[in-house]
């Protein structure tokens, strides 16, 4: 090996060090890429840096950020998606382990709807553990259906993850939107099986609203509930979502459809007003300045490892596995699921994945398969204890008598679960791929 090969070996695992000390993402990306590329080359290699950041600040796909996160956070801020969990639960609570049902279903809703883990967890976990907790659901099944349900926003479009994917994969947003399409309602159709046989083997962990207290609601109240509350973002859904997938409208028009849309229906719920406005575009602004600030960051980063014969290297690592390219790709599966027990996915997608990129070029795999994989596997970096996100969120708003080890233990199961959804994926790569082709993208 080269100097330069073990300087990039070097600057991953500065990265990894500063961000083990505390050290926030962005700054630990750019001083570690700048520091290894400035002792290998000097200031030459930075030449390119300028129009790769104006890259980044003028890619037009990537404006679809702040519009879908402005959506999501506008119905979170005006207590719409608060109206359409009480409205689900209400209508499945006669089951047993309905109300876990409603959960996932909400969780689907919103997922569709703001694609944000952290307010979809929070407001679900604010509104319904402690009624799950008060009508006798075990805690740990609780806690997991909930950090579960919240996470479906990663994989269901329109999602951030699945747009940075794209982007760093090199394909339309409107590909890869398709061809989640069909994974994403089978790893929801999996959790509702779940929560299915859960009510059917364990009752008592799982038991039913109390027929007295369904009796207080009448149907035709419910299904006036419904139209008011379910089938306004649901339909603001459709629209988004469609005009995409049709190729009636790009990613970021069909933002700014969703972002009218959620005004509209905050307008009609009577929920629009200057404090919520302020929040949401106040939540609109951290979440996209943060994401937008890793990404000018990585570009040092990708840059110098690029130019330290970084990739060469990786391609050698991986031509040392057997298999060919099914066993490179799980090979990334198991790097990324361990990856996640300590990285969030927006470090891991910038990091990680360019640096694997050029191998499965290599071997032409097909980068929509590949997107879908990666993106089911970046869902479970929120599940995985220690720092699984999703955790960390319901934690924070548990009421006092959960611990971490409820929390921890209900999330294994959903994560054996996301497991069978890759494998399913990795199996049957027509899940992914049939929907794109079958609509001409």
């Amino acid at each position: 090996m080269s100097p330069n090969e073990w300087l990039a070996i070097l600057m991953v695992f500065a990265f990894f060090s500063m961000m083990m000390v505390g050290v926030p993402v962005a700054i630990s990306l750019a001083v570690s890429g700048f520091a290894a590329g400035l002792i290998g080359f000097g200031p030459m290699l930075f030449s390119l840096l300028p129009a790769r950041m104006f890259g980044v600040v003028s890619n037009y796909t990537l404006l679809a950020i702040p519009l879908f996160t402005f959506m999501g956070v506008m119905l979170e801020k005006s207590k719409v998606a608060e109206d359409m969990l009480e409205t689900v639960g209400q209508a499945m609570g006669g089951l047993n382990g309905g109300m876990g049902l409603a959960i996932v279903l909400v969780g689907v809703l919103l997922g569709a709807s703001t694609g944000i883990v952290g307010a979809t967890v929070v407001t679900i976990g604010l509104l319904t553990l402690p009624v799950l907790l008060r009508r006798g659901y075990k805690p740990s099944v609780a806690c997991g259906t909930i950090c579960a349900s919240g996470t479906l926003g990663q994989i269901i479009p329109p999602s951030l993850v699945l747009i940075l994917l794209a982007d760093i994969l090199g394909e339309s947003v409107g590909s890869i939107f398709a061809a989640a399409f069909i994974p994403s309602l089978m790893l929801a159709g999996v959790y509702v099986a779940y929560m299915l046989v859960l009510g059917w083997l364990r009752p008592q962990w799982v038991p039913a609203i109390p027929a007295e207290e369904r009796a207080l609601i009448s149907r035709k109240q419910l299904w006036k509930n419904i139209a008011k509350s379910v089938l306004p973002p649901l339909l603001l859904v459709v629209c988004v979502l469609g005009s995409i997938i049709g190729g009636l409208a790009a990613p970021t028009e069909a933002a700014s459809i969703g972002a009218l849309g959620a005004l509209i229906i905050a307008g009609c719920a009577g929920r629009l007003n200057r404090d919520t406005l302020k929040q949401t575009l106040h939540g609109t602004l951290s979440i996209s300045a943060m994401i937008f600030l890793i990404l000018l960051c990585s570009q040092p980063f990708s840059l110098a490892f690029r130019g330290l014969g970084g990739e060469a290297l990786v391609h050698d690592l991986f031509s040392l596995l057997p298999g060919g390219e099914l066993g490179a790709i799980l090979f990334l599966m198991v790097l990324l699921f361990v990856l996640g027990f300590f990285l969030e996915w927006i470090e891991i997608s910038y990091i990680a994945l360019p640096m694997f990129l050029p191998v499965f070029m290599g071997y032409g795999t097909d980068m929509v398969w590949l997107a879908i994989l990666v993106a089911l596997n970046l869902q479970m970096s929120f599940l995985t204890p220690p720092f699984g996100w999703a955790l960390f969120f319901l934690k924070g708003v548990a009421p006092p008598g959960i611990s971490t080890k409820d929390i921890y233990i209900g999330a294994l199961p959903f994560v054996a679960l996301q497991m069978l959804a890759v494998a399913l994926v990795f199996a049957f790569p027509t899940l992914a791929t049939w929907l794109p082709k079958a609509i001409g993208w």
